[in-house]
């Protein structure tokens, strides 16, 4: 320990400030401390200065860990079964004013979790004050963001996901009546690319309130299970869950199950039951080695600090409104359903009042201070010495307080109205066997859905299952708009499909704010779009980037799953080529059944409205097909269910299922099943990956210059030689199409290029573009069969002609012909004799130019009045620009390489 007293650095004489005892860790954390025999060591921190004082510290560490060193006397390490490992559970040893502290460790991957709650209560009310943060530090794998900002700021999508599975789990095992504010902090101080931080931060979670002052009732863990290869595996690595077709996540106690979630690849209902069977079994093994640590080592819990309602309460509320509310929970509508409910509620608080049995807080408020807390205020303060006070030793003057009420307050009131509120919506439904809008058990709202709403979105569609409506719009476009992820993998990874939730105050009928979206938004969203990526087809079939938003415009209930309907019918709409229709349905429950007159059987609720969430105990959304299911969330507001209850509302949800997707078939107007002719055009080609470079151009010139000139939205490139070029309109695709190809292309000898454009023209030949920015070499004397003093003679720049590819150099420049594409009668006709008229060098007729690629290779053996132009033989002389002939035969078949003529 380090000490500085206040004057010390202030003495005018120089000497040594006695040194501080404290007691310091010996362990093997802290080896530098201690090397045995009881020495001292000494560590100076501040050299003195000419007529200065000096302070010399020291770390003091006593071999025999009595009161010479820093001791962590609740410093607890072991080790806990985690499906098929264990992790290393230590507490007491970091972060120990707060109510507890955990760091849990998996291989390398490290989760530090805290517990913190409040001293004093908060007001009641329906919903436990519980908070809950987590974060993933990028230095866990060595490395800063990827933004602008390098520390880390607002919670990202992945981190909400993870701070609900925190949350949903640990939630049902907190009892009613305590109200104190309690904090969950939760980071990722390490990470080995091996271990996912997610299960272990529930675990870490689970581990953490037990052993702290919140008066759970039973420990909480959680584990991953994955199908790999057939079989099912309990906590699998980040790479094997690459290859997984399910990914379950699964909270719960030693006794029952809490939460699920996760995804899987149309996996039917009997293998998901399986999968949550083995995970169940793990996580009972680590809650038991929980419990027992907790048992030794936890906190005394804060039981005095519940409180409920009082009993006699409950007895007033219903005898003032039974009858009337019972008749309002049987309003079919939502809206006056609610009013006519809360209309009821004010009369019953108004009574209440009336009769003296409600506190009037307002009068309690402006009650003046008791005497013996004002007798105190005028005596001496107590004076504190700079320095010697700890920050939480501040002394704060006592305000008064409310004294405690007596009789009921108008907040308990609301409280236990809700909960007879509750239970007799829950009677009706045991009793009778109908629900408040008279559905049976398994009944499903009615159905509507329509498609092609907006004429100028690329696909869209209106779902409404009773009073619960989504309006989902489809968005094609290209690389640019998939999103970025940003985690601790490392590496750029793009989503190139993502839901995107809305839900508006205006769709339950109330005034709230808008803003950045809620965890709510950010759950459900993402729980729609894990039930609708696995009928997407691959990048390969539809290289679009797919946004999905799905706007609720109503709800009572069910609407993430009201998005999954959506959507599909959206995805159809907008052409997307998909694997099948799914669709989503919520389910509920009745758990104490025999409370109203039941056997005790749990009662399984389809397609669940608001009203039944609120007050049922579990909301288990269920994605899928006819066949098997792709998404599912589990909430759970009893302390739990069993296996078979699961698999029992697995079976209903399959048989709701199905009634959904037949309602979809009858979407009015259908899905268009095509592109709209305002989505964006993807055309992919394949060039060879060494022309990739050449494409982009230093610093992205060519690329942009092929874009500018196309005219093209963009064009995307990978190292593998895959071009994917988005356009608007078919003709700017088929420009891009064509430059790409032209700078890309390998030309062979004997190619035949048709039509191509004579871009400019030079002494000795022409430069003709055979295709999009590729040009080739057209000799003077391979334009024509007959000879040519100069291009010119023969056509002009902007000519069109065909061509034929004689040769490639070793510099990949080409070399074209004409003169191989003509018919051989016009070859030999220009190859005949012409008549003489004395000395050849004076004749008036033209030499005759005999083509080396012809198929008369004879003809280079003519009598000595014929000859074979070289290049070097086609130069102008000074005088009379007149061509140069060969002396002789011999040299002209010496000219000859192979048969042909040698031209550079």
């Amino acid at each position: 320990m380090l000490t500085c007293p206040s004057n010390a650095l202030h003495s005018t004489t120089p000497h040594f400030w006695p040194i501080r005892r404290s007691r310091l860790l010996r362990s093997r954390n802290y080896p530098r401390f201690h090397s045995g025999g009881g020495k001292l060591f000494s560590l100076s921190l501040l050299s003195a200065r000419s007529g200065a004082s000096r302070l010399s510290v020291r770390a003091l560490s006593g071999p025999d860990g009595s009161e010479d060193g820093l001791v962590f006397p609740n410093h607890v390490s072991v080790k806990i079964p985690y499906g098929n490992r264990e992790i290393l559970v230590e507490t007491g040893l970091m972060g120990r004013q707060a109510s507890s502290a955990v760091t849990v460790t998996d291989g390398e991957t490290i989760v530090y979790t805290t517990v913190c709650l409040a001293d004093v209560p908060s007001e009641p009310s329906d919903f436990l004050p519980l908070y809950v943060h987590y974060q993933e530090r990028f230095s866990a794998v060595g490395r800063t963001s990827g933004g602008f900002f390098k520390r880390e700021g607002r919670t990202k999508d992945h981190e909400v996901l993870i701070c609900r599975l925190i949350d949903r789990p640990l939630r049902p095992t907190m009892p009613k009546g305590f109200y104190n504010e309690t904090q969950i902090l939760s980071w990722v101080l390490s990470y080995d690319g091996l271990h996912a931080p997610d299960a272990l931060a529930v675990t870490s979670a689970g581990i953490a309130v037990a052993l702290s002052e919140v008066p759970n009732s039973k420990a909480v863990a959680a584990v991953r299970v994955g199908l790999i290869g057939g079989e099912f595996i309990v906590n699998p690595t980040v790479k094997e869950m690459e290859e997984s077709q399910l990914d379950l996540f699964l909270a719960g106690t030693d006794t029952a199950i809490l939460t699920i979630e996760g995804y899987s690849n149309f996996l039917p209902e009997e293998m998901l039951v399986q999968a949550v069977k083995i995970g169940q079994d793990a996580v009972q093994a680590t809650c038991t080695a929980i419990e027992a640590l907790a048992k030794k080592h936890g906190k005394a819990k804060m039981v005095d600090a519940i409180r409920l309602p009082p009993p006699e309460l409950y007895k007033h509320v219903k005898e003032l409104a039974g009858e009337e509310l019972s008749k309002a929970l049987q309003i079919k509508g939502k809206i006056p359903r609610r009013k006519a409910i809360s209309s009821l509620e004010e009369k019953v608080l108004t009574i209440l009042t009336e009769k003296g049995y409600v506190i009037d807080e307002a009068a309690f408020g402006t009650t003046e201070a008791q005497p013996e807390l004002l007798e105190d205020e005028d005596e001496d303060e107590e004076v504190v010495p700079e320095g010697e006070v700890d920050q939480g030793d501040v002394h704060i003057r006592p305000i008064p307080r409310k004294p405690v009420p007596l009789l009921f307050s108008e907040v308990d009131v609301k409280l236990v109205f809700k909960e007879v509120s509750s239970k007799l919506l829950r009677r009706r439904i045991v009793e009778g066997g109908k629900r408040s809008d008279g559905r049976t058990l398994d009944g499903i709202r009615p159905i509507n859905s329509r498609c092609g709403l907006l004429p100028r979105a690329h696909g869209s569609s209106l779902f409404t299952r009773g009073e619960t409506q989504a309006l989902a719009v489809v968005t094609l476009g290209d690389k640019q708009m998939a999103q970025r992820i940003d985690n601790l993998e490392g590496s750029d990874e793009y989503k190139r499909f993502y839901l995107q939730y809305t839900f508006p105050p205006s769709s339950v009928g109330e005034v709230g704010r808008i803003g950045a979206p809620s965890r709510r938004e950010v759950g459900h969203g993402t729980l729609a779009e894990r039930a609708l990526e696995t009928i997407l087809p691959s990048d390969d079939d539809f290289p679009y980037t797919i946004r999905v938003e799905s706007t609720i415009l109503e709800s009572n209930g069910s609407s993430s799953m009201a998005s999954v309907c959506g959507g599909c019918l959206a995805l159809q709409d907008a052409g997307v080529p998909v694997k099948c229709s799914v669709a989503g349905i919520a389910m509920g429950m009745v758990w104490d059944t025999e409370e109203f007159g039941g056997d005790g059987s749990p009662l399984i609720l389809s397609d669940i409205t608001g009203a039944e969430d609120a007050s049922g105990d579990m909301d288990f959304k269920v994605a899928g097909n006819e066949d098997g299911v792709t998404a599912f969330q589990m909430d759970i507001k009893v302390g739990g269910i069993t296996l078979e209850i699961m698999e029992k509302a697995l079976i209903q949800a399959k048989a709701g299922r199905r009634h959904i997707l037949a309602e979809m078939a009858k979407c009015s107007p259908p899905p268009m099943l095509s592109l709209s002719k305002y989505a964006p055009l993807i055309h992919i080609m394949k060039v060879h990956p060494s022309k990739v470079y050449s494409l982009i151009g230093s610093g992205g010139k060519k690329v942009k210059s092929i874009i500018e000139e196309s005219g093209v939205e963009g064009i995307d490139m990978q190292d593998d030689g895959t071009v994917k070029i988005m356009a608007n309109d078919i003709a700017s695709l088929e420009r891009a199409k064509a430059i790409i190809s032209g700078l890309t292309m390998v030309p062979a000898i004997g190619d035949i290029y048709r039509n191509c454009e004579i871009k400019s023209m030079a002494p000795y030949g022409a430069f003709v573009e055979i295709a999009p920015g590729r040009e080739g070499l057209c000799h003077v004397s391979e334009l024509s069969a007959e000879w040519l003093a100069k291009p010119e003679d023969a056509y002009n720049i902007g000519d069109r002609i065909d061509v034929k590819l004689i040769e490639v150099n070793e510099k990949g420049q080409l070399r074209l012909s004409v003169r191989a594409l003509l018919p051989e009668s016009e070859l030999e006709k220009a190859n005949q004799k012409p008549p003489s008229t004395g000395d050849s060098t004076k004749s008036s007729s033209p030499r005759k130019y005999v083509n080396p690629s012809s198929k008369d290779r004879t003809a280079t053996r003519a009598s000595g009045d014929e000859h074979v132009w070289k290049k070097r033989d086609v130069r102008r002389e000074s005088s009379g620009d007149k061509p140069m002939k060969s002396s002789s035969n011999e040299e002209e078949r010496g000219s000859l390489v192979n048969g042909e003529a040698t031209v550079s």
